[in-house]
């Protein structure tokens, strides 16, 4: 049997994600990877893949909404390899993994203009809302 807490106990978790995204004495941070995702957050994604780091602030929690929480942008950020981006990982300030978000040009986690990463182009995240399940 699945348990669906309230909308009001899942923004209330969503905040205690933030909170755990801020933990550590780096900030959070999202890794555009190209290549295949792996088939959970407990497998090392390969960094051989890894496109871009994207940081947000600390603390990441912009604002809560009615329905989910907004986190701040983050940085603007220059590709370190070029290829790409199939997926994207957040991790937190202890550089732990926090979940996986497919990357596309629609229908995605992540939606992108062109998730076509070319070598020392700019990347930035302008817009991130956590929603509950």
């Amino acid at each position: 049997m699945i348990i669906i807490p309230s909308q009001a106990a899942q923004v209330l978790a969503l905040q205690a994600y933030a909170a755990f995204l801020d933990s550590g004495s780096s900030a959070a941070y999202f890794m555009y990877y190209s290549g295949n995702k792996p088939t959970s957050i407990d497998v090392v994604a390969d960094s051989a893949n890894a496109l871009c780091t994207l940081t947000l602030p600390k603390p990441c929690l912009k604002q809560v909404l009615s329905d989910g929480i907004e986190l701040h942008e983050t940085n603007s950020a220059l590709a370190t390899q070029a290829g790409v981006v199939t997926f994207a990982r957040l991790y937190n300030g202890n550089h732990e993994p926090f979940a996986d978000f497919d990357v596309g040009l629609i229908g995605t986690h992540i939606t992108l203009n062109n998730t076509n990463i070319a070598l020392g182009s700019s990347q930035k995240l302008e817009s991130i809302i956590l929603n509950p399940l």
